[in-house]
């Protein structure tokens, strides 16, 4: 098990925090399902397939990877989280699904034999590992020769104000400073080449990086602070750090800073994510 204090996955795993991230699973599909078909094709999915997906979280996405192999096709389904994977079990029930498997287990170290999957899919997970080279590099292990390890991650703070801005107003206000260079984070595989890097240390040759663009929508402000609040994992924690009367005055500023997003039609944020994709 890697070093808790470093892992920004632990972040998820308490029950609230699993309950948090399933009541937004629409918000997500809304947000980022062109983006995650994009991941999809990338990963070469067919029918048949034994397909692995790590940080899997509440299970939205292994629905859909469930139906792209069919009922002759497996997934496995893996979590730090046992309150996350109760999500997905149960979502994977409710569907009537009974080829998707959930496991708890540590991205840095699967508990698979080598070259037992066609395909590994990771979403918005990998910039979060203390170590996510070791992390590819056993994705890299337990995937089939000439098959694909597909990962997406946030591109940079500045293309992603929804998140980029509250956690900038936090550090802000708490004088917290920079985080250091590949320090596990929302943004730490954003760098140019860093994402592609990780990739070939991991023992990939054959690497391609592709750009995705999403959007972000409320109603209104207040559903977006909302949101916020009852969503943002990570900015909860760096909030945590503050005084009550610093988190007051870092809200008033996260809330002024979001009000520029604010149009006729609600809230309405750009953002964009990163898609990796190797054959091993």
């Amino acid at each position: 098990m890697a070093d808790k204090s470093s892992d920004l996955s632990e972040t998820f795993i308490s029950s609230d925090r699993a309950d948090a991230w399933q009541r937004e699973k629409q918000r997500r599909q809304d947000s980022s399902g062109a983006a995650t078909e994009v991941l999809l094709k990338l990963a070469n999915l067919r029918t048949g397939d034994r397909v692995l997906e790590v940080a899997a979280g509440t299970g939205d996405q292994a629905l859909i990877i469930s139906r792209s192999v069919g009922p002759s096709g497996q997934v496995v389904a893996v979590d730090i989280s046992a309150n996350m994977l109760s999500h997905a079990a149960e979502a994977a029930r409710e569907e009537g699904l009974a080829n998707i498997e959930t496991r708890v287990m540590n991205a840095e170290k699967l508990e698979f034999e080598t070259n037992s999957f066609d395909a590994v899919i990771c979403r918005m997970a990998l910039m979060l590992f203390p170590n996510p080279t070791t992390a590819l590099a056993e994705m890299y292990r337990v995937v089939k020769p000439l098959r694909n390890v597909a990962v997406m991650v946030w591109s940079t703070a500045e293309k992603n104000p929804f998140h980029g801005l509250p956690l900038q107003v936090v550090r802000n206000v708490g004088k917290m400073p920079t985080s250091p260079i590949r320090q596990p984070g929302m943004f730490a595989l954003s760098g140019t080449g860093v994402l592609e890097g990780v990739y070939r240390q991991a023992g990939f040759s054959d690497v391609e990086i592709h750009t995705s663009p999403l959007r972000r929508k409320y109603s209104s402000l207040q559903e977006t602070i909302r949101s916020l609040k009852g969503s943002h994992a990570i900015l909860h924690d760096h909030m945590a750090k503050l005084s009550e009367a610093d988190q007051a005055r870092a809200w008033e500023q996260i809330e002024q800073g979001m009000s520029s997003f604010v149009g006729p039609n609600g809230f309405d944020a750009p953002g964009e994510v990163l898609i990796g994709v190797g054959t091993k």
